[in-house]
């Protein structure tokens, strides 16, 4: 399961956000300002009644509510504590938060994520320097390791000595890669949410960010399903913003949902972009994939057509896919192994 980091300047509203997340149907709380909550995915609904399922599965993501973040860099001054930044590293994606909804001063929501992106480069900076500075004193030592390493990471203080953000640097693969073990927040998946008013967002929107009535989602969270959306239609709106979040991160996390469907139940798996069938079945269990023989598949469209997978087999729908298959999003599986 990825885990996901909200994180925003003070006054963003990021604990509304992490309470109309959290709060989603099937969310369940861990630990404290942590939360895993299901990906919406109406399409196990259908399969749970094509096959009378007992049981609908979610895929799920582990949201973070990572508070405590103080400027210091564009207006005022302050740090990211250890603390936080310790729960910002262990994430996989962040969720960043900005205000565009009416307050004592105007809302300015491309200037707000400018400043938190500041934030989170100047933390990357302090820990890629302190790195550097080791890695050349090994280098110097003669250490291998460190020879190779030191090269990509004067490439990345440099990036960051200008303020550029890292996934903006056009890195290799394998310096990515080996930039990645340092975990840095400029580095990973990013989703923008301008946290907005009933009436909509105020001020300049960031580029490529969703607006959300974060005020309205939290009190929405509390209702019955049939007041909810009421309510969300009476503001124009066929379903809930934060389902839209959900989804914009897990693509955002470039995963893929695959699917199995049986009267026990209906469930989405989520794999990594270009997961073979194989490691798919490894994540249902590890003996799938240290047995895998093969993989029985059928896109999920076509399984509806036919109406079911007792129906798609009768029909001679379903394919016979060996270990160098790679899974699409949508496949409906069942994998046939021994041990």
């Amino acid at each position: 399961m990825k885990t996901v980091g909200i994180v925003g300047l003070p006054g963003a509203g990021v604990t509304t956000i992490f309470t109309a997340l959290t709060s989603v149907e099937g969310s369940a709380s861990q630990r404290t300002h942590q939360a895993v909550v299901p990906v919406p995915d109406d399409r196990l609904d259908v399969l749970g009644r094509l096959h009378s399922s007992r049981k609908i599965v979610h895929a799920s993501l582990r949201f973070v509510e990572a508070g405590g973040l103080v400027r210091r860099g564009a207006r005022g001054t302050g740090a990211l504590s250890a603390e936080l930044l310790g729960l910002l590293r262990e994430c996989d994606a962040l969720l960043e938060v900005v205000r565009a909804f009416p307050g004592a001063e105007p809302a300015d929501p491309a200037s707000e994520r400018g400043d938190l992106e500041l934030e989170l480069v100047l933390a990357d900076l302090a820990s890629i320097s302190a790195k550097l500075e080791r890695d050349t004193k090994a280098a110097r030592a003669g250490e291998a390791e460190a020879k190779r390493a030191v090269p990509v990471l004067e490439r990345a203080k440099e990036a960051l000595d200008q303020g550029t953000p890292l996934r903006s640097v056009d890195f290799s693969f394998g310096d990515r890669r080996d930039l990645v073990t340092l975990s840095p927040l400029t580095l990973k998946p990013v989703v923008v949410l301008a946290n907005a008013g009933e009436a909509g967002p105020e001020g300049e929107m960031p580029e490529g960010a969703l607006a959300v009535a974060g005020a309205l989602e939290a009190e929405v969270a509390g209702m019955r399903s049939d007041e909810a959306a009421e309510l969300l239609a009476s503001f124009g709106q066929a379903e809930r913003g934060i389902d839209r979040v959900i989804r914009a991160v897990y693509e955002r996390l470039d995963l893929v949902t695959f699917l199995t469907a049986g009267d026990k139940e209906s469930r989405a798996w989520e794999v990594p972009r270009g997961a073979t069938a194989p490691e798919a079945a490894g994540v249902i269990h590890s003996d799938f994939q240290r047995g895998f023989i093969r993989a029985e598949v059928i896109a999920y469209d076509d399984l509806v057509a036919a109406g079911g997978w007792p129906q798609s087999k009768t029909k001679g729908l379903i394919r016979q896919e060996g270990k160098s298959y790679v899974v699409r999003e949508g496949d409906v599986v069942e994998f046939r192994f021994a041990v």
